[in-house]
């Protein structure tokens, strides 16, 4: 039997949601053919199989999670299901294990150990320990100073923790589910309360978790200190989250849960707002002889590769050129190493609604392609987004990212911005407006911009220039021709 595992999917996706299966128990398949469609925080993929036989089982129904590593479906190579043995078959003496045997070795023996592999991986995927920290517990502990000291037990979980997340990285969780373990009964030992993978195998073994140090080894100002750090690198002060109200005593609700795409844009829309200080910066362009050359051009184009001519085609292209001249603007801010990485491509990512959820299906090299490609992409892209066969390569590499809510309505928005990107330009609805021009009063298509953006690598200045000269070139059609 070829028991066939989801496979890491890359972009650390640890688990996906099964979207719809293309085989059933019974059927005989070939290498390569279907098996399940899987939805991931990413993108939807089809999941081909990677050998040829009978179907024996499948891992679950239609909407079931499924992580990275757990079998999806096994499968009888030979083409045949396998046969249980009869009931009345002998297992031949020297082969029949010893009833009590395999009990009392389960009981002796310590708990199964991690594969290096895993170990090593949670260990990579742990946060650097604050200086003063207490010791990680991989680490041998000190002896005891001479004299009896009590030993100490295991700290129960508290109710509290029970009930809420329990800080652990993914290898650890991972190594819990394999090992059988409850992760909210483990004793943390890691900075902040975080699980680790040692604490795991010692729970899994029985063994109870490593006493603290005595007193005459540890000051208790030191040790004061340690716990500082480890709550300051974990918490954010005065942040206390409450669980919800029982909604359902006011009236009738009903729940969903947060999965794949929708979930994936919570997690990325909560360590943006926290992490960065937004600030936004807006401005209004007059895309009037724009939008006449645009509508002109794309009656002239129509039925051809890029003819539709969405005005974000062109924003795109004016943007481009402006990240040129703008590089904060097209860079990311790396806070460990405390450093500005500029990138020397433009890759422009776009905001696309799906109705499962935000994804942002990027435009390669944006600043080379022209209004015609880039208007053919974008055609391409979105009807990918809408069917849900965007694969993760699309939505890769993005350097700066914009969103259009002006085909839905709204004059103005501010958007969040795309971590770990520094910027996203937000486009309203075009309108037309009475403007002033040479002294008289006459109605123009207005389109408002804004800017938002890192304060930590920009300052207003640089939004104010980088926003002006989009504004110039998407004034005046000749300019965003002759110069992108």
């Amino acid at each position: 039997m070829y028991e066939f595992k989801l496979p890491d999917l890359g972009e650390g996706i640890q688990e996906g949601e099964i979207l719809k299966w293309y085989v059933k128990t019974g059927d005989t398949i070939k290498e390569d053919d279907p098996l399940a469609d899987v939805e991931t925080d990413k993108a939807a993929v089809t999941i081909p199989s990677p050998k040829g036989g009978k179907i024996v089982s499948l891992a679950g129904e239609v909407g079931d999670m499924v992580a990275v590593g757990d079998v999806v479906v096994v499968i009888d190579e030979s083409g045949e299901a396998a046969e249980a043995p009869a009931a009345d078959e002998k297992v031949a003496p020297a082969e029949k294990p010893s009833a009590e045997e395999p009990k009392a070795e389960k009981e002796k023996a310590p708990g199964p150990k991690a594969p290096a592999k895993e170990a090593i991986k949670g260990k990579l995927e742990e946060p650097a320990r604050p200086e003063g920290a207490a010791k990680a517990p991989s680490e041998k502990p000190a002896e005891a100073a001479p004299g009896p000291r009590p030993e100490k037990a295991p700290a129960e979980p508290s109710k509290e923790r029970a009930a809420g997340p329990v800080p652990a990285a993914p290898a650890t969780r991972r190594l819990a589910r394999e090992l059988g373990v409850d992760i909210k009964l483990v004793t943390p030992t890691g900075p902040g309360g975080r699980v680790t993978v040692e604490d795991v195998q010692r729970f899994a073994a029985g063994e109870k978790a490593p006493a603290e140090a005595a007193p005459s080894e540890v000051s208790v100002e030191r040790r004061a200190e340690a716990e500082y750090a480890a709550h300051a690198a974990s918490a954010i002060p005065f942040l206390d989250i409450e669980p919800l109200p029982d909604f359902a005593e006011f009236g009738p609700v009903e729940k969903e849960p947060l999965r794949s795409i929708r979930r994936k844009v919570a997690h990325k829309m909560v360590t943006s707002m926290v992490l960065v200080p937004h600030v936004a910066h807006m401005d209004e362009a007059d895309v009037t002889e724009l939008e006449g050359f645009r509508k002109r051009e794309r009656e002239r184009r129509e039925g051809q590769p890029g003819g539709r001519l969405t005005l974000l085609a062109f924003v795109i292209k004016a943007a481009a050129a402006g990240l040129r001249a703008a590089p904060p603007f097209n860079a990311s801010l790396d806070p460990f190493k405390e450093e500005i990485v500029y990138k020397k491509y433009y890759n422009i990512g776009i905001a696309v609604d799906t109705g499962r959820g935000l994804v942002v299906p990027v435009v390669k090299d944006a600043d080379c392609k022209s209004i015609l490609r880039i208007s053919k992409d974008l055609e391409e892209l979105s009807a990918l987004a809408r069917d849900g066969k965007l694969e993760v390569s699309h939505m890769r590499g993005g350097t700066f990212t914009i969103t259009n809510v002006g085909p839905l309505g709204g004059t103005a928005l501010l958007p969040t911005i795309n971590y770990p990107e520094v910027a996203i330009l937000g486009m309203g609805k075009v309108q037309e407006k009475p403007v002033v021009r040479e002294g008289e009063i006459v109605i123009r298509k207005i389109l408002p911009l804004t800017l938002a953006f890192d304060h930590r690598i920009a300052d207003g200045a640089d939004a104010a220039r980088f926003v002006s000269e989009m504004v110039r070139h998407l004034s005046d059609p000749n300019l965003l021709l002759m110069e992108t």
